[in-house]
């Protein structure tokens, strides 16, 4: 008698492991690039040489006419890197993707389609209630470029805004010891026989490094205050030069404060920047010295800073020349756009290889970071806190 033959095979009824994770699977995308629309936003997100690394990788990118001009990237530049132009704002706000530099207005908002993924920064500080109900009501699932983490879980967008802020604050500062009204009329270099200019930086982060980079670089004597001691000792390594380096403490900081052509402050806090040189220290600045607070978006560390534009820069306050200008990396439209490019391209394509944002968010954490918005539900603790908005898990949202 002849024994029974099963319809299954050896390894089929082999116990097999469960496949909880969905394998990736390539998808082409779609992006929108509108026109910035901010009366100070000149940058783009994507620069020619980004979008013909996209478009080869069959992706299609659509780009509002004009909006790489004020950056210095004209519409052929675009076309022939395969990109398509067209003069109807609604079409590029149309696609499922959308990058943009600024967050969008409510009028644009408006224009977007449900379910539309929008990449862009959220500037949380100048946000209100009513943009977050109009995301929810199309249902967008929205990144913040500002949140996303890389692999050394530092926040890639935000440090290279704030290499170009610190280099230019420098050079904003020797520009207008040149040009502004009581400006000292000092070069800032290192002549011989002529006392170098003397610069404070009150912070030693990223801001803070970039800075002393340039100024030690154009010959200046540069004094750095910072809080933390950890962050002084790293900047001696990273700056690779022998810096006079102190905590802060107002006797110290009043004394280099009064000898200063130039001071640079740099140090943000949770909510708002610590006001760290009052009144009273800058009345006792020397005469045409000039400030430059790269943290007035978030209040300011100068108890005189004032909030200014690109078109009117400067006010004079105590005879000393301050400079509150809050988005620095604007006045460098082009290195910005280059800068903000490099981070965005290789994401982009990353989510194209995993098959859609949300399988991209499930595999990479530092780009989930980002998401603050997901299907039109709040997802982000920062948020829901700032605007008292109730916020869910994105975890429990995704499985």
């Amino acid at each position: 008698m002849s024994k029974p033959t099963s319809p299954f095979t050896k390894d089929q009824l082999l116990p097999q492991e469960e496949t909880l994770e969905i394998s990736k699977q390539k998808g082409a995308l779609y992006i929108g690039l509108p026109k910035e629309t901010h009366a100070q936003e000149k940058r783009i997100c994507l620069t020619p040489d980004a979008v013909a690394a996209i478009v080869a990788n069959g992706h299609r990118v659509l780009l509002e006419d004009g909006a790489g001009q004020q950056a210095g990237f004209s519409n052929t530049a675009y076309s022939e890197a395969g990109a398509e132009i067209t003069t109807e704002t609604k079409k590029v706000f149309g696609c499922p993707i959308i990058l943009k530099v600024e967050p969008p207005t409510q009028e644009e908002i408006a224009l977007i389609n449900p379910k539309t993924v929008l990449i862009s920064a959220l500037q949380l500080k100048t946000r209100q209630k009513s943009y977050f109900e109009a995301l929810a009501k199309k249902k967008i699932t929205a990144l913040a470029f500002e949140f996303i983490k890389d692999e050394d879980h530092s926040y890639p967008a935000v440090k290279a805004l704030s290499e170009i802020a610190g280099t230019a604050s420098v050079l904003i500062a020797s520009e207008l010891m040149v040009n502004a009204k009581k400006g000292k009329g000092l070069l800032f270099g290192n002549i011989s026989g002529v006392p170098p200019v003397e610069v404070v930086v009150i912070g030693a982060g990223t801001v803070g490094q970039f800075a002393i980079r340039s100024a030690l670089g154009l010959g200046a004597n540069v004094k750095v205050f910072d809080s933390s001691i950890t962050r002084l000792r790293e900047l001696q390594y990273k700056v690779g030069h022998t810096l006079y380096t102190s905590t802060i403490q107002p006797k110290n900081l009043m004394k280099s404060l009064r000898r200063c052509d130039v001071a640079i402050g740099a140090i943000r806090g949770t909510n708002r920047s610590p006001i760290i040189v009052t009144q009273d220290m800058v009345e006792n600045m020397k005469e045409g010295a000039i400030i430059i607070d790269v943290s007035v978006d978030m209040g300011g560390c100068f108890e005189t800073t004032e909030m200014t534009s690109h078109d009117n820069p400067t006010v004079i306050k105590h005879g000393v020349i301050h400079y509150g200008v809050p988005n620095i990396p604007a006045r460098y439209p082009r290195t910005a756009s280059i800068s903000i490019s490099n981070i965005f391209t290789p994401y982009l394509l990353q989510i194209a290889e995993s098959g859609g944002l949300e399988q991209a968010i499930r595999f990479d954490r530092g780009l989930k970071n980002g998401v603050y918005f997901y299907r039109g539900i709040l997802t982000s603790k920062a948020v829901s806190n700032w605007f008292d908005m109730p916020h869910s898990d994105l975890n429990l949202l995704m499985f």
